[in-house]
């Protein structure tokens, strides 16, 4: 049996912002989810993940950034997006305590959980995964957003399109190599940032998004 709640997350020093809870009974772990720079936590791609994840026996809290939560283009600070992280990482463990923790999101969610982890280890959690990790702007082949990576010693899984143009693959592939054990790259054959295929790829958007959610269940259950 699947509920779903709505929630409020406050934040220290600004507002308060929405969330929604997604699990399934007796989950074996609890995906702190964030939302893209583009799109909120009600996107359908964050609707699927949540979905997703439940049939495999995760649960899933998807949240807001302040600055979508006030309808804003703009996203927020590093230090303000940092903290909205560590409060929805807080408000997880008090609506399930004893589940595992796993942190990350969807791009410029990612980005922000790891470079939260990177700055002061988030706690309760045992793992980061990041679904379309954004190595660079596009257009602007760098490694760059990627330095802060070296500092987390928890394990990572990053789930990423081999179109990506934000993540280029000649370049994403070495930074997680230099990472060792910690870090897993999944590399999903002809989707783009956004996990959508080519037509001529002979896959569908959802066998994409399946691959993916699986790739992330076998790994959380290594994780033990």
């Amino acid at each position: 049996m699947l509920r779903t709640n709505r929630l409020t997350i406050e934040i220290p020093s600004t507002s308060a912002v929405s969330a929604e809870l997604t699990a399934p009974q007796e989950p074996c772990a609890l995906f702190v989810m964030a939302h893209g720079a583009g799109a909120g936590m009600d996107h359908p791609f964050m609707r699927g993940v949540a979905t997703g994840l439940a049939e495999r026996g995760l649960a899933t809290l998807r949240y807001q950034f302040p600055y979508m939560e006030a309808g804003s283009k703009r996203p927020d600070r590093p230090p303000i997006a940092q903290a909205t992280v560590r409060s929805a990482i807080e408000k997880a463990a008090r609506l399930l305590p004893g589940v595992p923790l796993i942190a990350g999101g969807k791009s410029f969610g990612a980005r922000m959980t790891t470079q939260a982890q990177a700055e002061q280890p988030l706690s309760g959690v045992v793992g980061l995964v990041a679904f379309g990790f954004p190595l660079h702007p596009a257009g602007k082949p760098s490694t760059d957003r990627a330095r802060h990576l070296e500092k987390i010693q928890i394990p990572m899984l990053f789930l990423q399109g081999d179109r990506d143009t934000l993540a280029e693959t000649t370049l994403l592939q070495p930074v997680i190599q230099q990472l060792g054990h910690r870090a897993t790259l999944h590399l999903l054959t002809g989707a783009d940032h956004s996990f959508h295929v080519l037509v001529r790829s002979r896959r569908t958007d959802q066998q994409v998004m399946s691959e993916a959610l699986d790739a992330m269940s076998g790994w959380i259950t290594e994780l033990g």
